[in-house]
């Protein structure tokens, strides 16, 4: 059983792994730094569709069977899948993969829904006799535009603070081995709200989510940032960087040169036009699973401390005038299954 430390983290005692990972992102992704780390670049938006939606289905679908293959299973064998998206009842979780049979749970945390599945992947394993399950998530620019903001034909103009929904899905899948990457610790996230209106600023609106999840990690270990190689957030482009940085240094922790953000590693925001960044669920996912978890396999990285980050805002609450509230789950991954550290 998980040992709970302080009130929001607990450490894994039976040894959970991810034992392989998927990636595939669209063509903007293929164009980016980390192209050449996915798994499949697909130069069709629509991904042979009809529609957008349909599209981002078949991105879950697809990093599912890349993450199975290379973990020589069949998604049937899996003993639960944890799926979620940023659309409307979670459309491209649900219909992307209704035809595997995994025992499925979906899951909403906007942006953040990669780092919570593998938070509830974690304490499904340690707490049953599950033996193996799957983590995947997607966003697509097409159908989150429309759902979000306005049709693309609207042509509507992004201002400086905006992030560019990625079109790319993720999938891990965890299980009891001893190989790494290891998962040691699992912070759950608070919701924290600081009056963000701005549908278009969402690293503002995050920020204060993933400086709140860090600190609560911190105190509940007793260890710092210095203590890890790579403080890994999602999504918080480069204003909510830049917010998080100064946030953590009122609490008294420096991240600066022991942090790095997926919106902000995806992309190049200097060839590519993504103003702040990029975003979606798909962002965190890919890059983890294209990028991260292979250099924590191999120990290039030692200790990594992942947390998604995800503005829960809805349409329907901003046209009432609600603010936006954040939230970030923080997964520390290992390349060593052993506590040398105080956590």
């Amino acid at each position: 059983m998980a040992k709970k430390l302080g009130r929001h983290t607990y450490r894994l005692e039976k040894t959970v792994s991810v034992s392989a990972w998927g990636s595939i992102g669209g063509k903007k992704e293929g164009e980016g730094p980390l192209g050449g780390a996915f798994d499949e670049i697909e130069p069709d938006a629509r991904l042979g569709q009809k529609t957008w939606e349909q599209a981002e289905c078949q991105l879950q679908l697809r990093a599912v069977d890349a993450a199975c293959r290379k973990a020589h299973l069949m998604p049937q064998e899996l003993d639960f899948i944890l799926a979620g998206d940023l659309l409307n009842q979670c459309v491209s979780s649900a219909y992307g993969l209704r035809a595997f049979g995994i025992p499925f749970l979906g899951i909403y945390g906007a942006c953040s829904t990669m780092s919570e599945g593998m938070v509830l992947a974690s304490l499904l394993l340690e707490g049953t006799d599950a033996v193996r399950g799957g983590v995947v998530t997607s966003s697509h620019f097409c159908s989150a535009e429309r759902q979000f903001r306005t049709p693309l034909e609207y042509g509507a103009q992004r201002p400086p603070t905006s992030q560019w929904t990625a079109t790319a899905a993720g999938c891990a899948i965890l299980g009891r081995q001893e190989r790494p990457p290891y998962v040691r610790t699992v912070t759950i996230g608070t919701i924290e709200d600081k009056g963000i209106t701005d549908a278009a600023n969402m690293g503002a609106a995050m920020a204060p989510a993933a400086a709140a999840t860090l600190a609560h990690f911190f105190e509940d270990t007793g260890t710092r940032p210095e203590d890890y190689d790579l403080i890994l957030t999602g999504d918080l482009g480069q204003v909510g960087r830049d917010l998080l940085y100064q946030l953590a240094a009122e609490q008294g922790y420096r991240l600066e040169g022991l942090h790095q953000d997926c919106g902000l590693l995806l992309y190049d925001r200097q060839r590519q036009d993504v103003h702040a960044g990029a975003s979606g669920c798909g962002c965190s996912a890919s890059v983890l699973c294209s990028s991260i978890l292979p250099r924590i396999a191999s120990g290039a990285l030692g200790q990594v401390l992942f947390l998604a980050t995800g503005a829960l805002m809805s349409t329907t609450m901003l046209q009432q005038g609600e603010s936006i509230p954040g939230i970030a789950h923080l997964v520390h991954l290992s390349s060593r299954n052993h506590p040398e550290r105080r956590c």
